[in-house]
């Protein structure tokens, strides 16, 4: 079964010889390059690229193309060499982006057109022209694959650069005008065929200046860490300079490398996210500073709002995102410290075990004694400082918990029963709540930027986890549906009135009792469609919303639209997927999928995977261009960071609160009382 991969998580790679495959909606360069245990490139010997494309152990395509097929022969790769990077850059006179393009899609698999391992689709890029899609590492004598997607907007010079390549201008250039214009004799393919005045380009003072970090949704991604941290290695805190983030898991775009960042390996971890870094010149909206401290050596009273931002929405986005970080940081260096406590023991007893002197007078049960309490305390102490940093960030969550606007708030929550309808659109959506294993009480709201950039996939099927597995079938269901209802009401509810309409498919029918708040209330654009006309018509007629905005958008006139476009952005609920829907009907969601969020058709499907598996392959893109969720508690979301499997838990209204009713009796009055 190949595992799907987000940014930062890794795989194991059962077979020494294995071939990297590359789909791209456009042509591009593929790169391969032999990085030492640090990520360094020791020369240009260590790249593969169109200019030199065999080296020890690789064989990279010499033209660029839509398609590759990179060959790895891991036991074929220098001793020296312990990570292995594929390189994906955008030829001169091709797409000047990868945001311009389909998400490249990259995987791990058996050589001879085998079966994939392992892959990884490169979402969210923007302004990159060169990325690290993935790596090869080698660890304990294993080899493991790793999700990376860190890009560079200036391009591969500057990505090979930091990388440490000596020259990497030239051979830069030398990549890329060969992979355009078609591999050279064996005996051009030399660094020395490359002009002078080319390499003069390499000096220090042309270096191209540095891409500013960028980073992350779904579920924004990526530093796994193997290593067991040396012994008083402090752990990692946030950095000093904090401005608006992203959400986290809201569309993971590529991380552009910071400077000192190594090819393809995971850089300094650095919690705060790299849109903190404000580029204004004017200074923020002053927000509410923290009380001061009860007593001398106490830490500050936690205070709502307390975060960078220019309104109280955006301060309180911002500091539900940094108590996100400090919950990922502190776990984080709890389990180093663990790790590191259990290595140092391993070692310690085989050390003893080792030595024939310590059989003699007891000393050996001393040595283990000792050893084993050398653990216990260490763990005991990085569990003290794990406890104070749960308090704090709890003691900070009860109080923002309940200032939380709408957009933000669980459905308990009592700005739920305000009567105002917002005059603009939020800056996120919640979609649920997020914990770990360590304090699972500790949840930290799940918020999902705006406008969405991806759809959303409710999974009511029984494999995703012991929970679904543990619950019965119907229920899971209705679970899945009335969660579909619930994210479809406080979009509307928090929206202004009007900007959006809701379509339903509902084939069989059988999502009616979960519907029927939204179909009492009016809010629907049609009523539900039914059977496999109802799924034809709505479909042909978003596809074609679709189509004619896009057309208006190339045209430089967006307002141009027909009379009969509903310029509202559009919603629609799939339920029962693949029931009713024929092969057209699927190719027409797929295309949704993938050109509606951008034109303000957005996606939100209720399906079982296992139940479309007839399509095969057909539908692995539509899966992963959503975001999945579960409708009970699952640990199915990739940490960003460090690589934590975090759980995440749906929000349902109270059991026989009307609380969803009252926000769409009121969004029904606004839309009135504007005709």
């Amino acid at each position: 079964m190949t595992a799907e991969l987000v940014r930062g998580q890794n795989h194991p790679v059962s077979r020494s010889r294995v071939e990297v495959r590359v789909s791209a909606g456009a042509p591009v360069l593929a790169l391969a390059a032999l990085a030492d245990e640090q990520g360094r490139l020791a020369g240009p010997e260590a790249l593969a690229h169109p200019a030199a494309p065999a080296r020890p152990g690789l064989g990279v395509p010499g033209v660029a193309a839509e398609r590759h097929a990179l060959t790895v022969d891991l036991d074929a790769v220098d001793a020296d060499v312990h990570r292995v990077a594929v390189v994906l850059a955008l030829p001169p006179g091709g797409a000047v982006r990868f945001g311009a393009v389909p998400a490249p899609y990259v995987a791990v698999a058996a050589e001879g057109g085998g079966a994939e391992l392992a892959c990884f689709t490169l979402t969210g890029l923007d302004a990159e022209t060169a990325v690290v899609a993935l790596e090869l590492y080698r660890r304990q004598g294993a080899w493991k694959v790793r999700a990376v997607g860190q890009g560079y907007a200036t391009g591969l010079p500057t990505l090979l650069t930091d990388a440490g390549l000596p020259e990497a201008q030239a051979v830069a250039l030398a990549a890329a005008v060969l992979g355009a214009t078609g591999p050279l004799d064996d005996a051009d393919r030399t660094l020395a065929a490359v002009p002078t005045q080319v390499r003069d380009l390499s000096g220090p003072g042309d270096a191209p200046p540095r891409d500013t970090a960028r980073q992350d949704p779904a579920l924004r991604d990526t530093v796994p860490q193997d290593a067991v941290p040396a012994p008083g290695t402090p752990a990692p805190g946030p950095p000093e300079s904090l401005a608006p983030p992203a959400a986290p898991y809201a569309g993971p775009p590529g991380r552009a490398q910071a400077p000192g960042d190594t090819l393809g390996g995971p850089p300094p971890i650095d919690y705060a996210h790299p849109r903190r870094r404000r580029t204004s010149t004017e200074p923020p909206e002053p927000g509410p500073r923290p009380a001061p401290a009860a007593e001398p050596g106490q830490p500050p009273r936690p205070v709502a709002g307390d975060a960078a931002g220019w309104s109280l929405e955006e301060r309180l986005y911002n500091q539900v995102w940094g108590m996100f970080e400090d919950l990922a940081r502190t776990v984080a260096a709890y389990r180093g410290a663990v790790d590191f406590a259990d290595a140092r023991l391993d070692r310690e007893l085989d050390d003893a075990l080792s030595d024939p002197r310590h059989r003699l007078g007891g000393s050996g049960n001393a040595a283990r004694d000792t050893a084993r309490a050398r653990r216990d305390e260490l763990v005991a102490r990085a569990r003290a400082v794990l406890d104070r940093d749960l308090v704090q960030l709890a003691a900070e969550l009860e109080v923002v918990e309940p200032a939380l606007p709408a957009a933000y708030a669980r459905w308990d929550n009592p700005v739920w029963h305000g009567r105002l309808v917002p005059e603009e659109a939020p800056l996120a959506l919640r979609l649920g709540d997020l914990s770990l294993p360590e304090r699972p009480d500790l949840r930290i709201p799940m918020l999902m930027r705006f406008p969405l950039e991806r759809g959303l996939w409710i999974d009511n099927g029984r494999t995703g986890s012991e929970a679904a597995m543990a619950m019965d079938t119907d229920r899971l269901r209705r679970a899945a549906m009335d969660m579909a209802v619930a994210h479809t009401v406080r979009l509307l509810a928090v929206q202004p009135a009007g900007r959006f309409s809701v379509h339903v498919i509902d084939a069989a029918g059988a999502g009616a009792a979960s519907l029927a708040p939204l179909v009492k209330a009016g809010v629907l654009a049609s009523p539900p469609a039914s059977g496999a006309a109802g799924v034809t018509g709505t479909l042909a007629g978003l596809t074609r919303r679709v189509d004619l905005v896009q057309m208006a958008l190339r045209a430089g006139a967006p307002e141009e639209l027909p009379p009969d476009v509903d310029r509202a952005e559009q919603l629609l609920v799939v339920h029962d997927f693949p029931h009713g829907f024929d092969d057209r009907a699927v190719t027409q969601l797929r295309y949704l999928a993938d050109e509606g969020p951008a034109v303000g058709v957005h996606l939100l499907m209720v399906a079982d995977r296992d139940e479309a598996s007839a399509y095969g392959p057909l539908l692995d893109p539509l899966w992963r261009s959503l975001m999945r969720l579960s409708p009970v508690p699952d640990n199915h979301l990739a940490d960003p960071w460090v690589q934590h499997a975090w759980t995440f838990a749906p929000d349902f209204p109270p059991p026989g609160s009307r609380v969803m009713e009252q926000a769409l009796e009121r969004m029904v009055r606004a839309r009135r009382s504007r005709g």
